[in-house]
């Protein structure tokens, strides 16, 4: 309708995304949305429908926004186009709008050849479907090779009939909503015309440690049933927790917390002696996920701090596995996090100085400390090899390459993974913009603005479909070329503690 159009064109003001955007007033209904369809201009321009829509969903209300991410023709539509139209940077739409103060929802739309009430509505709505509108679908069809975007302002809600006078004013409504909208629908067209490439960093996602821990979890679900108590996170990672929440799992922050005889599993990050003894005093059954290079670092401190020696923890204060290493020795062990504490750190005899690395650290950032240490210790010894793991270090090596090639890094990991974090830094270290992100929705696209070659990885704790959501969308906002660099290749694999051990 024109409305929608001006209200679109009062957001835009003087930003002029339209040499990159469709944006053309249909008018109401199927033959018109077709006909305007059939002038589209051949090419791999952005196209986006924007307008008002009538819900279909009761938790929808006037001046909601629905950003499709799959958009469809009902069946019962006289020249419904076949098949349906995906959108899976959908969220990244949503959450463009949402940080302009919008309620938006994510989910299917439908297109239907004339209004719907009653009965008809209730049939669209059992097809889990939250709006329905008259053109998108006939607009979107022949869009393939094109990213696309559908955004629904709901005027009327899905209580009540649909002929009633509060529907002009809940038009109204909505169309104050849409100047806001054209705001969103800027960056996103702004994004789909900037990118050309997705370098993919590899190795990336899990390593062997958080893959073995994560089975613990599962396999003590398994064999024993919920609930099952996980002291702290399992691994630092925000969809992991939430999916193993959901299967019965617990997370606690300490053993008080755990009822007594409860199943209790010890994260990947490791305990300290002191917890164990904890759990020993309450009888409760204990399954330890602790990483295997962590319990090698666990037994480092035990042998440098039995034979005498002040041993230098460099880590980062307040992490779970720093946590515990220095519950090994605590009065033997000094934690070390940064060059500065290096310059100043006191120890009983200079001659009898060690030290050990968190295995999550950046291998830079742990490499200048261990020089600072060294140049006032010459006698300072290490372990026999490196605590850095082999997955930290690779995925070091590898977004070091990519950055190098890259406008912008996106790292795929929560907030409270240090490897995740790492791998930011040593991504800005290497040239590039880089950016956090937990899922997909993180995503901000006006990062996206400019550029061209977009370099993606994850933490060791991110998991892998996190990481194909964020490439998926990307490609479809118009990424033409996808690739990979790979640094390493692994193949380490973990046993399992005998508790859960297959038989």
């Amino acid at each position: 309708m024109r409305p929608e159009l001006s209200a679109l064109r009062r957001g835009l003001g003087d930003r002029d995304p339209l040499d990159r955007l469709t944006l053309r007033r249909t008018g109401i209904g199927p033959r018109r949305a077709r006909s305007v369809a059939a002038r589209r201009p051949a090419g791999t321009a952005p196209v986006a429908v924007a307008g008002i829509g009538g819900a279909l969903s009761p938790d929808l209300a006037t001046g909601d926004v629905v950003v499709a991410d799959v958009v469809r023709a009902d069946p019962l539509a006289v020249d419904a186009p076949a098949g349906e139209v995906r959108m899976p940077d959908a969220d990244l739409l949503a959450a463009a709008l949402r940080r302009h103060g919008l309620r938006v929802h994510v989910g299917p739309v439908v297109s239907t050849d004339r209004l719907v009430d009653g009965a008809a509505r209730e049939r669209l709505a059992a097809t889990g479907a939250l709006v329905a509108d008259l053109e998108s679908a006939w607009l979107l069809a022949g869009c393939t090779g094109r990213p696309t975007a559908c955004v629904r302002v709901v005027a009327d809600t899905a209580a009540g009939s649909l002929y009633r006078p509060a529907v002009l004013r809940r038009v109204r409504a909505a169309l104050r909503v849409l100047p806001v909208v054209a705001t969103g629908l800027t960056e996103w067209a702004v994004a789909a015309g900037s990118m050309h490439e997705l370098l993919l960093a590899s190795p990336r996602s899990f390593c062997a440690g958080v893959e073995r821990a994560i089975a613990v979890v599962e396999q003590a679900l398994r064999r024993h049933g919920p609930p099952v108590y996980v002291r702290k996170q399992i691994v630092h990672n925000a969809r992991v927790v939430a999916d193993l929440r959901a299967q019965g799992a617990i997370f606690v922050e300490e053993l008080d917390e755990v009822p007594d005889g409860a199943l209790t599993v010890f994260s990947a990050h490791g305990v300290a002696p002191a917890v164990r003894q904890e759990a020993v005093d309450r009888r409760l059954p204990v399954i330890d996920a602790t990483c295997p290079l962590v319990t090698k670092v666990h037994a480092e401190a035990r042998r440098f701090a039995g034979r005498g020696d002040t041993v230098l923890l460099i880590g980062h204060d307040g992490h779970e596995e720093t946590d515990g290493t220095l519950g090994e020795a605590p009065d033997r062990i000094r934690l070390v996090p940064d060059p500065a504490a290096a310059e100043t750190v006191q120890v009983d005899d200079p001659q009898r100085v060690s030290y050990l690395v968190q295995t999550t650290l950046a291998v830079d950032e742990a490499a200048g400390i261990i020089d600072a240490l060294r140049r006032r210790f010459p006698a300072l010894v290490g372990p026999g090899s490196d605590d850095i793991c082999y997955a930290t270090t690779n995925r070091q090596q590898a977004i070091t390459a990519v950055a190098a090639r890259a406008d912008l890094v996106l790292v795929v990991g929560s907030t409270n993974s240090s490897n995740s974090r790492r791998l930011v830094e040593v991504a800005e270290r290497a040239g590039a913009r880089a950016h956090l992100v937990d899922d997909v929705s993180d995503v901000d696209l006006r990062w996206l603005a400019g550029a061209r070659t977009v370099g993606v990885t994850a933490g060791a704790s991110a998991p892998p479909g996190l990481v194909d959501e964020v490439v998926a969308a990307l490609t479809a906002l118009g990424a033409r070329e996808v690739s990979e660099h790979t640094a390493a290749v692994e193949d380490v694999v973990f046993t399992l503690p005998k508790e859960v051990r297959q038989p």
